[in-house]
């Protein structure tokens, strides 16, 4: 051990993340505070102001600034790498850096269904985790992200511990026994994302609508009827435990509406527009069709359909087409 050495000190290590967006530029920023080496991939005008000024942190986590290296895609391995971009562009991502990340630990830190095994079989290893963060953020102008509610992120799966205490160094972490039950707990709570993307308004807005509300609620209850038919351990989850998802699924509209009301609350008073919206917002392609898409899908698989989420489906890509949000009441004619 070195003069002055801090035994107690976590070893200092080379962290990629692919994709520096609100999850992305949250990690690596952290981690950089916390004296790792960090590099991120980003794109235009975000790799631009990143390269310029560091990759600022402002929120929940505390203001910063992190003079992250920035690429385009990595140049060489780094010990461990997480890949925080959207579900849709996860495999390009993966094609893109590949040479870099010839067994290297990976940690797939998006939303959706099953991100890691896609990432496993890619990659041709299995020296893969799943992160679902519950981390609250906005990431709007270059260079910046902010978050609005500073909550834990899940992790599991063959290199769970590995990154659990990598991450479990700057903020909150918690380790699932079940990937495929905490991705569909997660997916039930992602359902507050269609909505303001769709109509534009930040998602307390949305729940705060008894009839956009209602709306939610019925997309919920797609998600955890489809969930149950199709077997799934349901993990808990922000409070969502398995007796709260058989409420979303059977109760009455009514008293099914407090899980999305206690989202509201664990989001605070700082708007939120959520992902999708914030994905349309900057000009790209949201990851709906791996969030109520996937929702259609398996209710397709099970012998059920899941009619208010392919509606909202329809609608977020509207959006995307046109540029133009809809009227709430659009939304609200669907329950």
């Amino acid at each position: 051990m070195a003069i002055g050495e801090d035994p107690a000190r976590p070893e200092r290590q080379r962290v990629a993340v692919i994709g520096a967006g609100a999850i992305g530029g949250t990690m690596a920023a952290l981690l950089h505070a916390a004296g790792h080496d960090v590099t991120v991939t980003a794109r235009g005008e975000h790799l631009a102001a990143i390269r310029a000024h560091g990759l600022r942190l402002r929120g929940g986590f505390g203001a910063l600034t992190a003079p992250v290296v920035a690429l385009e895609r990595l140049e060489e391995a780094p010990d461990v790498a997480i890949l925080a971009v959207k579900a849709t562009g996860a495999a390009a991502a993966i094609e893109q850096n590949r040479a870099a990340l010839d067994a290297v630990p990976l940690l797939v830190a998006q939303n959706g269904l099953y991100g890691e095994r896609e990432a496993a079989r890619l990659l041709g290893h299995d020296r893969v985790a799943g992160a679902l963060s519950l981390i609250a953020a906005n990431s709007l102008e270059p260079g910046v992200v902010t978050v609005t509610a500073p909550s834990a992120t899940v992790v599991g799966g063959a290199e769970a511990e590995r990154f659990a205490a990598l991450l479990g160094e700057v903020m909150p972490v918690e380790r699932t026994p079940d990937l495929e039950g905490a991705q569909w707990t997660k997916l039930l709570i992602n359902m507050v994302n269609a909505i303001p993307a769709i109509v534009g308004h930040s998602v307390q807005d949305v729940i705060r609508d008894p009839g956009l509300r209602r709306v939610m609620v019925a997309s919920m209850r797609e998600c955890a009827r489809t969930g149950l038919a199709s077997g799934v351990r349901w993990q808990p989850m922000q409070g969502l435990t398995p007796a709260l998802v058989r409420l979303v699924a059977w109760a009455p509209s009514r008293i099914a509406q407090q899980v999305p009301l206690r989202i509201r609350g664990r989001l605070g008073d700082v708007p939120n527009l959520g992902s999708t919206q914030q994905s349309i917002r900057r000009g790209q392609p949201t990851e709906v069709d791996r969030i109520n898409g996937a929702v259609v899908e398996a209710a397709a698989r099970v012998g059920r359909e899941a009619p208010v989420n392919a509606a909202l489906v329809e609608l977020v890509h509207e959006v995307e087409r046109t540029g133009r949000f809809a009227a709430p009441s659009v939304v609200r004619r669907l329950a």
